[in-house]
């Protein structure tokens, strides 16, 4: 059989991802979308490396709203998959079906996939799948993508349509027939439009001319006039029923959509309270929702890296790599005979770096873990739910959330993810803001913190995580007051999948492909790095001479590290390691815990890398050192994110400069305010600090102009 292209399309959390993933195995690859930075994945069909499986963007409907629609009617009309497998969640098919009504639309063969069907049988409910089908006229098969359920049928009922299709014997399902008034105004649009478009997609293209879909319809080279008869015959149409062309269209869908379900459902589920329902009567309660989210997250942040995952981090970092790897790499040195400079590049630069940093993979893994299990449990979705009460408050939406959590493994995917707010300023707001959130690279310096600083408390690491979130909190109110980002927040929508315990496969595909990001990252980034940052330490000046220093206080990094010091010294950590380490965690923020392993850990020291470290900070100056390093501007990687999701220079150098003056600020404030509290030393930094500090609760508290405007007007009305 000849090469082909299935199309894999659906809503949101109607277990798309889990389906790809089951369907393709690791015969998978991602890239980006032609012209745009939004994630795509492709894969070969298992046993079948000629049929190509594409997952489309999970969207609710083609209509063209958000980008990941725009992407998904391109795909699908000019690329002309063969086959649209169209996975629905079985729990909610009436509104899963909205989507199916249109892709019927688009003159393509459709192959129908029930997914979830264990839960529908739990619940008491079943489905006539041939009924459905007939009424449909496309194929129906019911699965269960987590349990794997019913995959095999799926993949054999694939092929066989696929084969059928080219053999001619297989067609596009008949598509859906509105209501007189309807039918003829698409017939009139019809014949407007016939000669632009294919003969298939007439009735797509026609229900997105009278919808009044402009953004879709762009796409189509119709004359002036033809636009204007159009816009004719949907004045028309909306005149004589009272409605709008797109809520008529809606709810026409809807009232056939009932009448399938209807006739195929043959037993209703249960009427008893489902235990989802159960359960979100308490998560999601109003005054114990954000509680419970908060202890949630402490109880993650505990396990993974103060109890559980620091007794696997310390055997990893004190005898994998403080002891039998240098061990091993040592005596095979030894047997080469390697120069005394190439020993010190291997054992103090490569492995002492690469080490510190790799140290700390268990606690990540087991973080990775964690939140695998929420968000195949479907909690997570429940977080952007809790969360959008919140953020309402102060200008955003749950939808600036969703980025945020995805940014907890990664902030480069997390910044792509804002693609999917229509609001231009919500969407540049949420790209600057979403990297305050503490992504897997800026784990390992927490822990380390955590660890050398303040004796591995059990509060140091969740603190990070919602220091993240009350800098996104206090951001969004300073600058929703501004005229660049003024305006109400957009609207949240979205489906909230049933509770269920993920599979053991979900968890470890999730588990790796974040770990297997950040092992590739160490591999070369910060592999390069560590050469880099050995060679500029232990290479400098003596005597007027290039040499290889016996001191690192006289190499090159020291120099430079000594230059831009002085900074740094008004939050308490102004000394050459600690700010080179906070410069070369630009290129990867995993570069500090890389540089203070090379820097901290020379042989000089004698110490191990912790204690060296608790001795060139205080307390207070190491928690000011965490608060900067994770508020201020991400690494390259994200950055270059920022740079493609703003399409300007100028937003970026702004993102990039109000990250860093936010981070400057809010270390500049803990650390001068707590060393006031500590020692009663009242300095012109402290001054300084506390200036910042009432600058920012006035800018907090005061009113929005444009409301206050409002409301004078409102008064002046009333009086009047």
């Amino acid at each position: 059989m000849k090469s082909c292209v299935i199309a894999l399309a659906g809503n949101p959390n109607s277990g798309k991802t889990t389906l790809f993933n089951a369907l393709t195995g690791s015969n998978q690859y991602v890239g980006n979308w032609p012209g745009v930075t939004i994630e795509k994945k492709e894969g070969t069909l298992k046993d079948h490396p000629d049929i190509l499986i594409q997952d489309l963007p999970g969207i609710y409907s083609l209509s063209a709203s958000s980008l990941e629609e725009e992407i998904a009617i391109k795909q699908l009309t000019t690329k002309r998959p063969g086959l649209i497998l169209n996975i629905v969640d079985a729990t909610n098919l009436e509104r899963n079906l909205y989507l199916t009504m249109q892709l019927l639309e688009l003159g393509l063969p459709v192959l129908l996939c029930l997914n979830m069907m264990d839960l529908v049988h739990q619940s008491g409910a079943v489905f006539d799948l041939d009924s459905l089908s007939k009424m449909l006229d496309c194929p129906v098969v019911g699965i269960s993508a987590m349990k794997g359920d019913g995959l095999p049928e799926l993949k054999a009922k694939a092929v066989k349509c696929l084969k059928q299709i080219q053999g001619g014997i297989q067609k596009a399902p008949k598509k859906p027939t509105y209501t007189e008034k309807v039918e003829e105004s698409l017939v009139k649009v019809e014949d407007l439009i016939k000669v632009f478009v294919p003969d298939e997609q007439l009735r797509f293209w026609a229900v997105q001319v009278l919808e009044g879909n402009n953004k879709t319809v762009s796409q189509m080279l119709i004359p002036a006039e033809k636009q204007d008869a159009a816009a004719e015959l949907t004045k028309a149409l909306e005149d004589s029923q009272g409605d709008d062309a797109h809520s008529l269209l809606a709810f026409e869908r809807y009232q056939i959509i009932n009448g399938i379900v209807s006739s195929a459902q043959k037993k209703k589920a249960s009427e008893h309270i489902s235990l989802s329902d159960k359960i979100d009567r308490v998560v999601t309660q109003r005054w114990l929702a954000l509680p419970i989210f908060v202890t949630v997250m402490f109880v993650v942040y505990y396990i993974s890296v103060t109890s559980v995952g620091t007794l696997v981090t310390d055997w990893t970092n004190d005898v994998l790599f403080g002891e039998i790897v240098p061990q091993w790499v040592a005596k095979f040195l030894d047997l080469l005979n390697a120069d005394v400079w190439m020993r010190s590049l291997i054992l103090d630069g490569i492995i002492a770096g690469m080490g510190a940093v790799l140290g700390f993979i268990p606690q990540m893994l087991i973080l990775f873990v964690f939140l695998a299990f929420l968000e195949g449990s479907g909690y997570l979705a429940r977080v952007a739910f809790i969360m959008d009460r919140i953020f309402r408050k102060f200008g955003l939406s749950g939808k600036s959330f969703i980025p945020m959590l995805i940014g907890s493994g990664c902030s480069v995917p997390g910044i792509m993810a804002s693609r999917t707010i229509e609001e231009q300023k919500d969407r540049r707001m949420t790209i600057m803001l979403t990297s305050f959130i503490p992504c897997s690279a800026k784990l390992p310096v927490i822990a380390l913190l955590a660890g050398a600083l303040f004796g591995g408390k059990w509060w140091v690491s969740p603190s990070a995580y919602f220091l993240g979130i009350a800098a996104v909190i206090i951001s969004g109110i300073l600058l929703k007051k501004t005229k660049p980002f003024r305006g109400p927040a957009v609207p949240f929508v979205m489906e909230l999948p049933a509770y269920r315990w993920p599979s053991i496969g979900f968890i470890w595909r999730s588990t790796w492909e974040r770990a297997s990001s950040f092992i590739k990252k160490a591999g070369t980034i910060i592999f390069l790095s560590s050469i880099v940052i050995w060679f500029l330490s232990n290479i400098g000046f003596v005597d007027g001479r290039l040499v290889l220093v016996e001191d690192l206080s006289d190499g090159f990094l020291s120099v430079i590290g000594n230059a831009i010091a002085w900074v740094f010294s008004p939050l308490g950590w102004g000394n050459w390691k600690a700010s080179v380490a906070a410069i070369t965690g630009l290129v990867a923020k995993e570069n500090i815990v890389n540089t203070f392993g090379i820097l901290y850990a020379a042989p000089e020291d004698e110490l191990e890398l912790y204690k060296a470290v608790a001795q060139s900070f205080t307390t207070i100056a190491a928690y000011s050192f965490m608060i900067f390093n994770l508020l201020c501007a991400p690494c390259f990687a994200a950055i270059g994110a920022i740079r493609r999701e703003m399409n300007s220079a100028a937003w970026t150098w702004f993102a990039i400069a109000y990250q860093t003056l936010f981070a400057y600020s809010a270390a500049l404030i803990f650390y001068q305010t707590a060393l006031w509290l500590q020692t009663g030393l009242f300095t012109v930094w402290t001054g300084i600090g506390l200036f910042v500090l009432a600058l920012i609760l006035f800018l907090l508290f005061r009113p929005d102009s444009k409301q206050r405007e409002a409301k004078l007007n409102f008064a002046s009305e009333t009086i009047q």
